[in-house]
């Protein structure tokens, strides 16, 4: 019995043995299976470069920065960018439109306009004698008359007393034929017929109110009396449009005015019929400019027997033919802009293909009626929003984003990118002082600029196929530019901006075989590379050369190999303008 008690001791302890070794081996194998799966899920991002999100620590395939770990639901966009889903977009009805300049292909200018009543059709009636509106048989505008039309019933204490004055001198025709002849004519003079002074005559009988006829047909445009109000003689009581001819008027900036002369022909299109286009001549070219906008008015006049278009209706007008060596203006819709201060603001949907959007600061210029031309920030082909602005506002504010209410977050170099649309990114360095970089980042750089010569070579030449190939060989070249090269975290940081920068010109002249959208971009890529070459260098020396009259007497700045001049800006029409400003070794 007692060698049992032992037997059974001995198990015992085997059992809690067992159950110590192998319980605690399993517990902590289960606890290093869920640290196992946190490390699985965890995800690692680039400070500089958000968008990059990998399963596992390392360098970022970039800039080559040491990647952090990522905070839970990182989406990958950029630090100012945000998204919004797809129902969110049709809920809030978001629209977009793509930037463009007043010069489409082809040699053919776009014009915004209205269409305004013919003002040589117009009339106004009036009312030919003072007294009291009794009835007035017009009730809204819009309406139709015809000539002859009763328009309204006025009683007249004067016209009462001349009715008295007529039947007592037609008593008195024979004796006092002069006195008679007076009356009569005094009728006359407010509008009465020869028949209405007649009656009066002949029945003896005074009337107390008179009728007021219409002297011409049309569509009433305004009312400018009610029933019951006391009117003068000569007073304005209808405006009357004869809407069978229609103006359609176009505002034209001061460097297009020479571009149009009357007699040209101009293909109309309407927002309610956009597919049809109607053929009508340059009518009339206001000879006196809009100090305020900045332009002329342009008008051609249109049939309107069929009542298609109607005052007030937008149209767009398309003249071909059109040549010029003046750079053109880039406009966008008042809807798209948004006011923080000072500053103006768009949202820019920076990926075609999703609802993926950013702030923008831009640089406006003249308003022309509901389009403002945009000096910069924007690029032709940029796509941004045009209606429910404040939805998307409010979307970037919700997610944390930069806005019109938040400043840019995140990393600070993106805050200072954002600060303005040019290239007068902050920076902690003096942006034309000279850096130490790497002599390979120098030669890519000079890559990148000997494309940007070939480039401005092509538009020397006026050849913009050439010019729109050599622009995709700098795109290309461009993102070929290794940043890892550059360990300063500050220099790092500018050539980032300076790149976007550079990359959206280029992008935006390849777009279009247009010499002219090409040269106004043009001038954003020089003045881009010209400061990348200032701060890099390329170890070559660059002459920075300058015209007065480009871009309407505003002038503008190019690079070149020698120091002769060739201006890309005007090409053959105006070779040899500009010269040398800066030398840059």
């Amino acid at each position: 019995m007692k060698k049992y008690s032992i037997y059974i001791a001995i198990l015992g302890v085997g059992l809690l043995l067992g159950w110590l070794i192998f319980g605690n081996s399993s517990n902590t194998k289960r606890e290093h299976n869920h640290n196992q799966v946190a490390e699985t899920n965890q995800m690692w991002t680039c400070s500089m470069h958000p968008q990059i999100m990998q399963p596992e620590p390392g360098d970022c395939p970039i800039c080559g920065m040491d990647l952090i770990p990522a905070e839970a639901g990182a989406d990958g966009l950029l630090a100012d960018q945000f998204k919004l889903t797809e129902n969110a977009m049709a809920l809030a009805n978001i629209q977009t439109s793509i930037v463009g300049s007043g010069q489409t292909e082809g040699n053919t200018i776009k014009l915004s306009g209205k269409i305004v009543e013919n003002e040589e059709a117009n009339a106004v009636q009036v009312s030919y004698f003072s007294g009291r509106l009794e009835r007035l048989n017009v009730n809204s505008t819009g309406e139709e008359v015809r000539k002859g039309q009763l328009l309204a019933t006025i009683y007249s204490p004067e016209l009462y007393a001349a009715q008295q004055e007529l039947i007592t001198a037609s008593s008195l025709k024979e004796s006092q034929p002069a006195l008679y002849k007076a009356v009569r004519n005094k009728l006359k003079l407010w509008k009465l017929s020869e028949s209405q002074i007649n009656q009066i005559e002949t029945s003896g009988n005074v009337q107390e109110n008179f009728p007021v006829y219409a002297t011409v047909s049309g569509t009433v445009s305004e009312k400018l009396v009610e029933q019951g109000d006391y009117v003068k003689q000569g007073q304005p009581l209808l405006k009357i449009a004869n809407l069978n001819t229609v103006w359609a008027s176009f505002d034209v900036y001061e460097n297009q005015i020479d571009l149009f002369k009357k007699g040209q022909e101009i293909s109309i299109t309407t927002n309610a019929n956009i597919n049809e286009d109607i053929k009508a001549k340059v009518d009339f070219i206001n000879p006196i400019l809009n100090t305020q906008t900045r332009t002329v008015k342009l008008r051609a006049v249109l049939n309107n027997k069929e009542n298609i278009f109607k005052p007030g209706m937008f149209v767009e007008g398309q003249i071909k033919g059109v040549t010029s060596t003046k750079d053109e203006v880039l406009t966008i819709p008042a809807s798209a802009v948004m006011w923080t201060g000072e500053r103006s603001v768009v949202y820019l949907k920076t990926d075609p293909n999703q609802p993926i959007f950013e702030m923008r600061n831009i640089t406006l210029g003249t308003k022309i009626g509901d389009n403002y031309q945009v000096l910069e920030g924007l690029f032709a082909g940029n796509e941004i929003v045009t209606n429910g602005t404040f939805t998307i506002d409010a979307a970037a504010q919700l997610q944390g984003k930069k806005s019109m209410m938040n400043k840019a977050p995140g990393h600070e170099a993106h805050q200072n990118r954002e600060e303005t649309a040019s290239i007068e990114t902050k920076a902690p360095f003096n942006l034309n002082e000279r850096v130490n970089v790497p002599k390979a980042f120098q030669n890519q750089l000079k890559t990148v600029f000997n494309d940007y010569i070939q480039l401005k070579d092509a538009l020397v030449e006026d050849d913009s196929q050439k010019v729109q190939s050599k622009s995709k060989e700098l795109i290309e070249n461009t993102a070929k530019v290794d940043m890892k090269l550059l360990k300063n975290n500050d220099v790092h940081n500018h050539w980032m901006a300076l790149e976007t920068d550079i990359k959206a010109a280029a992008i935006a002249i390849s777009k279009t075989t247009d010499i002219k959208v090409q040269r106004t971009n043009f001038k954003s890529l020089s003045r881009q590379l010209t400061n990348a070459i200032e701060v890099f260098g390329i170890n070559e020396k660059v002459y920075h050369q300058y015209c007065p009259m480009v871009d309407n007497n505003k002038g503008a700045y190019w690079l070149s190999k020698e120091e002769t001049v060739f201006n890309p800006y005007f090409g053959d029409a105006m070779l040899t303008c500009g010269d040398v400003k800066q030398v840059i070794e």
